[in-house]
């Protein structure tokens, strides 16, 4: 049976609402001449952001697999695959933040970075243990959810400051 874990909501709306706080002003304060080349960039950038956030995790009785869209695949971002019976162990490396980050480490000591910025991660998580046999420690998100959710909120605020300020 294949299961389909997208990002994260709020990793994905807190990207979203900074994308609009920090560049909504700019088609306000662009000059004449580059008013309508702003509006262009704007609604490109949104078009670019929102695909950006869109890339997703596939699992099978068989294998995992990341998908990236276009957009991503364009900018860098490829899409993988590792199947269940290559995986030998999953590794923990602390980050410069204090969480941790946890790699596939394949039978050919090929390690590919576990994704952290899902939806339903323990979900996730007992699907890796499930298929590989293998129960380390539990994996937790990257950065807590409160990080991502203050990010929105900030904002959203922001660009209601300036919806605000612009319109009068």
């Amino acid at each position: 049976m294949i299961k389909k874990f997208k990002t994260l909501f709020f990793v994905k709306s807190s990207l979203i609402s900074l994308y609009l706080a920090l560049t909504i002003p700019l088609p306000f304060i662009s000059i004449e001449e580059l008013k309508i080349i702003s509006i262009a960039v704007f609604i490109f950038g949104f078009f670019l952001i929102i695909n950006i956030t869109s890339d997703y995790v596939e699992t099978s009785k068989d294998k995992i697999s990341y998908k990236t869209t276009l957009v991503s695949n364009l900018i860098g971002k490829k899409n993988w695959e590792v199947y269940w019976k290559d995986v030998k162990t999953i590794k923990s490396s602390p980050t410069s933040q204090g969480s941790k980050v946890y790699y596939f480490i394949t039978d050919k000591n090929q390690k590919v970075l576990v994704p952290q910025r899902i939806e339903n991660l323990k979900e996730f998580w007992s699907v890796i243990v499930q298929e590989t046999g293998i129960d380390s420690e539990v994996l937790n998100y990257i950065s807590p959810i409160w990080t991502y959710k203050l990010l929105t909120f900030l904002s959203v605020i922001m660009v209601i400051g300036e919806v605000v300020s612009f319109s009068f």
